[in-house]
């Protein structure tokens, strides 16, 4: 059968992915969008877009009904579901077939079978596979603790929760499972032993319909943040130092696939321990979000592939060799530093060096970037906030890490808080480096350090020093009256010109500076040296111990939003007015949103004592239910918010009062 126009039954870098590899085929394309999507680059880049009315994932993507009427409204023939969403969804799938479209993805019943995780694992049992046991959570006692919660269907750590308190167990459970509702629509969760430290390897599988299967490669993706990968790599440093291991993997991954009669591009999931044992997860019955590292390294289009089974055609005879190392890391649009939280807003500026190619197989050592956003591009509070996967290819690993860590850390992102420092932080560290990344690797490493800013607290100073000059410039340009004369030049003395900023990072920053004939002094700064000051660029010479170092910031203004970039590391700032309205002040107690998104449960009362630390409300943002908590003992004197409310960011959601010492004396 030939396949003419695809819809891609997803969003953004997914969406985006799949368009690149279908306009390569000479194939069409078309694109569904929510509300909140509108003017989201892969509906722009479709040659036809459907629009799904709401902005939750409930009321769009996961609409099944609606993206088959849209595929037939638009002429296509196929539908992609990409991954997430319903890109597992036996019943959607099932669907799309009945509508007579082609289903880009595995039979039916292989979906069914490896839809549910605890059916699933009892399959891979019978058929020789590893397995870790199955736990009844009714069944579960303190002696089985800590256990781990999964939804039953879907991944990407929604609904996935850690318990090591019997006590905890049921309250965990109960939003493991609103997680999995809101995320995939079925709430059903269930529970296994879980592994304070192992390896998470993947082998990547390809089946035609005519019972070739391929084990393509194997893939590592063991550093994760709450049960969802963060750094992705292929090969897997671990098997590759144990001798014999990707063969026992790739044996398993094709069992598990011939058990099932699966076609199509699949993942099959292991937990591997350092001497080489392993045990099955689950099956992921897609493609998935790591896929460009084993197309890095064995020069495949996975998405190529999958159009071509869909379409009925045989896979090659031989199968490609390995190549080179390839590292994949997630940019999230999120604060690890304060609890992964998601960050949304504006996505001003987007720009990796090193980039030589978009969502395609490099042929030579470089960086490839599969990315959703660019430059304009809002980030909202109803979908997961990676921004972009930002892949290197070189001949060794060394090389690969190496290569991303700088191309992350001289890239210009600027508008929202991402985990880019830590992505850094992560492929530069020593154990990293020696390929030792179990899933306890920001446990055994913190957390605090490794979510550290790149630049150092002197070099953020200096970049807001340069930030402070280069604002001068500009406001100098723009001057109606004297613009040839240098911003704060005197010819008598004077006090010293004052900007203020604020760093999240560090507080408030006050430069003060006078220009004079002699050249610039900044308070603090001494023989600073003033090379040359534009409006986006500032150039100073830096005294030093073993002598003076020139350097060269480079800044960008968006509103009171200053980004200064060097590689000294990225700093980011908000020029503060010089009076402050009091109508801006909060009340000292006060609990901001950290993000826009709906409270979805409230746990206290006007008067109530709390303690430090107690939950007051949740709120649901980005498919992820995030607590709000009191920040010290003390009484609720204001709740504003009742559940099913819709918050934007830093609304004062509840004040506490804190407790004084003579008070806590008096008890």
């Amino acid at each position: 059968m030939e396949i003419t126009n695809v819809l891609v039954a997803n969003r953004g870098e997914i969406a985006r992915r799949v368009f690149a590899t279908c306009r390569r085929m000479g194939i069409g394309t078309t694109a569904v969008y929510s509300d909140a999507d509108a003017a989201a680059p892969h509906v722009a880049e479709a040659d036809a877009a459907i629009r799904l009315p709401g902005n939750t994932p409930a009321e769009t993507y996961l609409r099944g009904e609606l993206i088959i009427e849209a595929a037939l409204a638009a002429g296509a023939d196929a539908i992609h579901p990409g991954y997430g969403f319903l890109s597992e969804n036996a019943e959607f799938a099932k669907a799309v077939i009945a509508a007579g479209l082609v289903w880009i993805g595995p039979p039916v019943q292989a979906i069914e079978q490896m839809g549910s995780k605890v059916e699933s694992k009892k399959m891979m049992d019978a058929a020789g596979v590893p397995v870790l046991k199955q736990l009844d959570p009714a069944e579960v006692s303190a002696d089985m603790l800590p256990v781990l919660i999964k939804a039953s269907s879907g991944g990407g750590g929604r609904g996935m929760r850690v318990v090591r308190e019997l006590s905890e167990l049921t309250e965990q459970i109960e939003g493991a499972a609103r997680e999995a509702a809101s995320a995939f629509g079925d709430p059903t969760v269930f529970c296994e032993r879980y592994l304070e430290t192992g390896r998470h390897i993947e082998v990547q599988v390809m089946a035609d319909q005519h019972g070739t299967v391929w084990s393509v490669g194997e893939r590592e993706c063991s550093i994760q943040r709450r049960h969802q990968k963060v750094v992705e790599e292929a090969p897997s440093p671990l098997v590759e130092k144990i001798d014999g291991m990707r063969a026992r993997l790739f044996e398993a991954a094709r069992l598990a696939s011939e058990a099932i009669g699966y076609e199509g591009a699949g993942t099959v999931e292991f937990l591997a321990d350092e001497k080489g044992d392993f045990f099955f997860l689950e099956m992921n019955t897609r493609l998935q979000v790591e896929h460009p590292v084993t197309e890095q390294v064995t020069g495949l289009d996975l998405v190529r592939l999958q159009l071509q089974v869909a379409a009925g055609r045989p896979l090659p005879a031989t199968q490609p060799a390995m190549r080179g190392h390839s590292i994949e890391v997630r940019l999230y649009a999120e604060d690890p530093a304060h609890d992964w939280q998601p960050q949304s807003g504006p996505v001003h500026k987007l720009e990796i060096p090193g980039t030589i190619g978009e969502f395609t197989v490099l042929t030579e050592p470089g960086v490839r970037l599969d990315t959703g956003v660019v430059d304009g591009s809002l980030v909202g509070v109803h979908y997961d906030p990676m921004l972009s996967k930002v892949i290197s290819f070189a001949e060794t690993r060394d090389e690969a890490a190496h290569l991303l860590a700088s191309a992350l850390q001289r890239a210009k992102i600027h508008g929202l808080v991402t985990n880019r420092d830590l992505l850094v932080r992560v492929l530069r560290h020593p154990a990293f480096l020696a390929g030792d990344t179990d899933t306890a690797f920001f446990a055994t490493h913190g957390l605090d350090a490794l979510a550290a800013p790149l630049a150092a607290e002197a070099d953020e100073a200096l970049s807001i020093v340069a930030a402070a000059l280069a604002d001068a410039a500009n406001n100098r340009r723009a001057a109606k009256v004297g613009s040839g004369v240098p911003s704060g030049w005197r010819n008598l003395p004077s006090q010293p010109q004052t900007k203020s900023y604020e760093s999240r990072v560090s507080g408030k920053h006050e430069v003060r500076y006078r220009i004079t004939r002699a050249g610039i002094e900044v308070e603090g700064f001494e023989n600073l040296e003033l090379i040359e000051a534009t409006p986006d660029s500032v150039t100073l010479l830096v005294p030093g111990e073993r002598g003076p170092v020139r350097r060269r910031f480079a800044v960008a203004r968006y509103g009171d939003l200053v980004a200064v970039d060097s590689p000294l590391g990225p700093v980011s700032a908000r020029r503060l007015p010089r009076f402050e309205d009091p109508a801006d002040q909060v009340a000292e107690g006060s609990l901001l949103a950290p993000m826009p998104g709906a409270v979805i449960r409230v746990a206290a009362a006007v008067g109530d004592r709390v303690e430090k630390g107690q939950p007051i409300l949740w709120l649901e943002a980005m498919k992820m239910e995030h607590t709000i908590a009191a920040p010290a003992a003390g009484i609720l004197t204001e709740l504003n918010v009742t559940a099913g409310q819709q918050v934007e960011v830093g609304a004062v959601l509840a004040v506490v009062q804190a407790e004084s010492e003579d008070s806590e004396n008096q008890e």
